[in-house]
């Protein structure tokens, strides 16, 4: 399924990231133009800056916080928008891995392989639940939701690391290391159990 399932996801995926980063360049071109507002490009601009105000507004903030010039965030947002399309692309691939791996664990009844790619699939599902807090650490979110749900269940490993690493304004660079080493755990699964 890997092979012909994701080159047609990753191109779908590439060409929406693309266009949305096109916005973003757009958007700054707007944010040091300064568009006739009653002209056409300008009421383009106005919508424009208006639809992507929810994405970029985050990156304002924390630029504000360290008083830099705020029309900048649409940079801050191209960047966070290529790490946040790397790892998902990734999670994506990895998914697409796990069925194709204990699909064929089953077929060849392999169960050495079958708990390999079952632990392999824990750790995947815990990178997830970091990848999610990540994302959710930029929304505001009550005790009942799934991302509350998301973040007791990552607290345990994630709280003790964020103590050595304090975040940074608005990121976490602790879970950064937590995804690090939890790579590195899948990898000695896959080495022990599959291969």
């Amino acid at each position: 399924m890997l092979p012909t399932i994701y080159p047609i996801i990753s191109l779908i995926f590439l060409v929406v990231t693309s266009a949305f980063i096109a916005l973003l360049l757009l958007r700054l071109m707007f944010n040091y133009t300064d568009p006739n507002p009653f002209g056409k490009v300008g009421r383009f601009s106005y919508k424009l800056k208006k639809s992507t105000d929810k994405f970029v507004y985050p990156a304002a903030r924390l630029l504000a916080q360290f008083r830099i010039d705020t029309r900048l965030a649409p940079i801050v947002t191209i960047l966070i928008t290529a790490i946040l399309s790397y790892f998902l692309l990734g999670i994506i691939e990895n998914t697409l891995r796990i069925i194709d791996g204990l699909t064929e664990a089953i077929s060849r009844n392999n169960a050495k392989a079958l708990i390999g790619w079952m632990l392999y699939a824990l750790v995947s599902i815990y990178i997830l639940f970091i990848f999610i807090r990540f994302i959710g650490s930029w929304f505001v979110f009550t005790r009942k939701t799934f991302l509350a749900f998301v973040y007791r269940v990552t607290d345990p490993v994630l709280l003790p690391v964020q103590r050595l690493i304090p975040p940074i304004g608005m990121f976490d660079i602790s879970a950064m290391l937590v995804l690090l080493l939890l790579g590195f755990l899948q990898t000695i699964i896959l080495r022990t159990f599959v291969f």
